[in-house]
Order: structure tokens, then sequence, then C-alpha cells
């Protein structure tokens, strides 16, 4: 029996998970077109490869990935390539995005897969290659790329690998209905992780409050080295550095990444996704989603494919236009009010909540805090949320950040507590954001100055480079012009020898006088006396 630590603040909200549990998951159908996202995780948008009018079938590649975060998007069902256009997608400010519109042709024809079944005779960096052109992210929260997240650096060794399976929100049920009618599938894709990473402790944790899952895991387990650990419910557990926490004791340190503690977590989906990957060469194009809220009459857990309209699966769970009054993506704790029905489901859509009046009513106007300290009660990280509110109203984003702002996992335990109604997260969410853009503009800034400081000194060094050829070009037509003006002075005035040389010259000159002389006189005395002599 494992040991199970706790972690600080929490909640306990109401569950309401009863209304789309008792059902099981249902296939939602092909909806007249899918829209698809170029972005669904974090990293890069995937970069198109296909062209309006082209045909596809399903599983083939529409997008590839950019950059080491980047995964690919792949068509959910056979059809035609509509438009590539920007649409409204899932985000609480409403944006647009650039879009794929396929439309189905009803058939739902596969194209060429690959699977992997025999895995353990690949290199690993091949499967992780595999599971990235899957195009897997983990679905239980921001989308982050699961072949980036498995290939930890090399100074972290992964010992306890955590699958989180709490789903501590109220009203998600996703990933219950998932580990009761998929435990085998769940159970196979930690296999395939564990495989890739090699840890010492593989653990599956459930909420206590799904004893139908647990058991379910429990009999799938079976024979194998997996821990299925049943945790106490409180929200939120299953956020992963609590859930870390629960399980190890151990904190994620300030900054850091699990891997930096010798733990990592996957979500139950996550593990599916994987299993499908590699022994059916199926990538990730769709997801069980929750529809719920009491102004659906069917409320349940739907296999929707990537890219359907949150409207064709609202009219499938036979939504009450009349009754509705918010509807909700995500939980209520960390979900956002949608602004329209016709964004799509993505990779990390996993519920949607039809609200009536009453239900999940908006917050009542904020009034003044009133220093009851029940923020920092709740808070599972143990920050000071007061003084992080304080900071982010009044724009004193440094502040902020030194009180640990980027430690906040926005889980809303705060503002749920708060009885002056101050929507903290959304403070947190506006001062992270600030921070984030002037950091980006900063950054922007210093490469820009580099950039110039590079740019002045290559034309310094150029510069400096022209002047010194320039001198040299100078210094040798100075030498030449003194060179030819030594060569005409010397033929003009001949240089006089030196004192050693004149006096050689000198003596050599009067030896050959003498030596001429003494010839002349020989030749006058050997020659004939042709004149009488005089007496």
């Amino acid at each position: 029996m494992r040991k199970l630590w706790d972690f600080p603040g929490g909640i306990h909200p109401p569950q309401q998970k009863n209304q789309s549990n008792t059902q099981p998951i249902r296939h939602a159908g092909l909806p007249d077109k899918l829209i698809l996202p170029l972005q669904q995780h974090i990293g890069s948008p995937a970069e198109i490869r296909v062209a309006v009018g082209d045909t596809v079938l399903k599983g083939d590649c529409l997008a590839t990935p950019i950059g080491i975060l980047g995964v690919p998007v792949h068509a959910p069902t056979s059809g035609r390539v509509e438009a590539i256009s920007k649409q409204p997608v899932p985000h609480p400010s409403g944006m647009v995005d650039w879009c794929i519109t396929l439309i189905p042709d009803d058939r739902d024809t596969w194209g060429k897969r690959h699977p992997m079944p025999d895995y353990t005779q690949h290199p690993r960096s091949e499967v992780l290659a595999h599971i990235r052109d899957a195009g897997i992210v983990g679905l239980g929260g921001a989308g982050f790329p699961t072949s980036f997240k498995l290939h930890p650096p090399r100074h972290d060794k992964v010992e306890t690998l955590i699958l989180n399976g709490a789903e501590c929100e109220p009203y998600i049920t996703a990933d219950d209905v998932l580990m009761r009618e998929r435990a085998a599938e769940v159970v196979e894709g930690l296999n395939i992780m564990a495989w890739l990473l090699e840890p010492a402790h593989c653990v599956i944790a459930v909420e206590d409050n799904k004893p139908e899952a647990i058991a379910a895991l429990s009999s799938a387990a079976q024979d194998t080295l997996i821990e299925v650990v049943a945790i106490r419910t409180r929200y939120p557990s299953g956020g992963e550095k609590q859930l870390i926490q629960i399980i190890t004791g151990e904190e994620v340190p300030h900054g850091g990444i699990p891997a930096d503690i010798g733990t990592m977590c996957q979500n139950v989906g996550t593990a599916v996704a994987v299993f499908r990957a590699i022994h059916h060469g199926e990538p990730l194009i769709s997801r069980i989603t929750s529809i719920t809220g009491r102004a659906v009459t069917t409320p349940g857990n739907v296999e929707a494919l990537i890219g359907t309209p949150i409207q064709y699966l609202l009219t499938q769970a036979g939504l009450q236009i009349d009754r509705l009054d918010r509807l909700i993506l995500g939980g209520p704790m960390m979900g956002y009010t949608l602004q329209s029905a016709e964004v799509p489901v993505i990779k990390t859509t996993n519920c949607i909540i039809a609200a009536v009046s009453g239900e999940l009513p908006e917050p009542p106007p904020e009034q003044p805090c009133i220093r009851c300290g029940a923020c920092a009660e709740a808070c599972p990280m143990e920050l000071l949320p007061q003084q992080l509110f304080w900071y982010a109203k009044t724009e004193e984003f440094e502040k902020a950040e030194h009180q640990n702002l980027f430690d906040c996992i926005e889980c809303g335990a705060c503002s749920y507590v708060c009885p002056s109604s101050i929507p903290l997260v959304q403070y947190y969410r506006f001062a992270k954001g600030e921070i984030r853009t002037h950091n980006a503009e900063q950054l922007k800034s210093d490469h820009a100055r580099v950039r110039f400081e590079a740019r002045q000194a290559r034309l310094e060094r150029e510069q400096a480079e022209k002047e010194a050829r320039r001198e040299e070009r100078a210094r040798a037509a100075a030498d030449a012009q003194t060179r030819k003006s030594q060569q005409t002075d010397n033929v003009a005035n001949p240089k006089p020898l030196d004192d050693r040389a004149a006096k050689t010259a000198a003596v050599q000159a009067a030896l050959a006088r003498k030596e001429q002389k003494s010839q002349q006189s020989q030749a006058a005395e050997h020659a004939p006396n042709d004149s009488p002599t005089k007496r």
C-alpha cells in the first residue's frame, strides 16, 4: 500500500458529475463540416500542406509541425478541403485563427496507417517520432506535445511515472467513463510510456469518488507492476504539481518542471491516444468530451471528431435554447464562457456545460477586499493571493512576479472562496499577459539592439579595413615615388667615390702613366738614328 501525502489549501465545490457519468460513451457521428485550427497545442501553429479543393483520406496529414513543440494536424475523416481561412476558435477572447474547413464525403475512408505493435524492437527515438507524427498532445491540460514531454533532459531520470485520472473539477466526467470502458487501453498506453522512460514506479491516481474506474483499472493492471491508487477527493488534486505532491511527497521547485524531481505526469486520455497510435497507427483525430448542464436533455460523454462544431454536439444532446443561460467550455472553475457555439472541438476540449439560469450564475459585482485571508488558506500553491491582487490591480507587475505570480495554476480556488466576489484569477491572468507581452517586447528590443550593435561593429570593422588598405596604398605610392626620385638624382648627379676609392683610382692612374712613359723610353733607345751627329 503506497503512502500518500497531502497538499495545502484546496476546496470542496459541488461535484455535479452524476449528470453525465451514468451513460456509456456515445459516438457523436459525422457533422456536415469539420473546422480544424492549425494551433491546438502549446507551440507554433502547424504549417499547411494541402490546398483548397484537395481530396484527403481519414488520418492524412493536413498540416506539418514547426519547431520542437509543434505537432501535425490530421484529417478526422475523408473528404474535401473547402476552405483555409480565419475562423472563431475556442479562446476566452473569442479570437479568430487560421483553420482548415473539411467537408466529409460520408465514406470515412482511412488512408495508409503505420502501426508499430512490435515497438520494443524499434529504437526509442523512432517510437517518439511516431507519437509526434500522430499529433498527440496532453489531453487533460494545456496541450503540451506528448513526444517532447516523454523525452526529458538526460540529467533528469524519471523515477515515478504518474497517470492522472483524478479529474477533480466539477461536471467533467470524460476521463471517468474512459477509465471505466477502456481500462485495458489506458494500461497498455502507460506500458508504452513506461518502456520509453524506464521509471522505477508507475502509478495511476484516481479520486475516490470514481469507484467503478478504480475497479476497472485494478483489474486491467493485474499481473503488472502498475499501482492503482485512490486519492482523497478535493479540488484541485488533479493539478500536476498537487498530484505529484500527493503521490511522492515532493514539491516541484519554483521555476522547475516535474522531471527535475524525477517525476512525470500524463493524462489517462493521452495514454489511450498513445496506445491507438502505436498499436493501430491512428493519429489523434477524436477525443471524449462531456456534454452536460441542465439545459441539455441527454447529457453524457461523446467521442467527437476533432473539428466538430460544438453546436452540433449540443443539438445531439437535446439543447433547450429557451433554458440556456451560459455556455461554458471546460469546467466551472477553470473554464470560460463561450461567445459562440460555432467554435470547433479541439484536442484539449474536455467539457461543454450548457447551464440554466441559477445553475452557474455570473458572479456578483466586485466588492472591496476585506482582508479576510480566505484566499490564502484555499491556495494550493501557498501563495499570497491578496498581495498578488493588489500588485496586479495597480499594475506593479515586477512586484507581482517577485511574489511568484507564475507559480499560480489558475485553479480558481481563491475566487471561489472570496466573500467580496473579486475575480482574482482574471487579475492574475491579466498580470501574466502583461508581463509576457513586456518580456516579449524586451526580448525583441534586446535582439534588435544586438543586431544594431553587431551591424555597427561590422561597419566600423569594414571602415577600419578600408582605412588600412588606403594607408597601405598611400605608403606604397610614397615609397615608389621616393625610389623614382632617387634614381633620377643618381643619373643627374652621380655620387662621388669615397676617399679610399679616389686614392686607389689616382694611384692606379699614376702607375699607368709611369708604365706608359717607361715603355716610350725603351722604344726610343732601340729606334735607328738616321740623322748625322754634329761635332
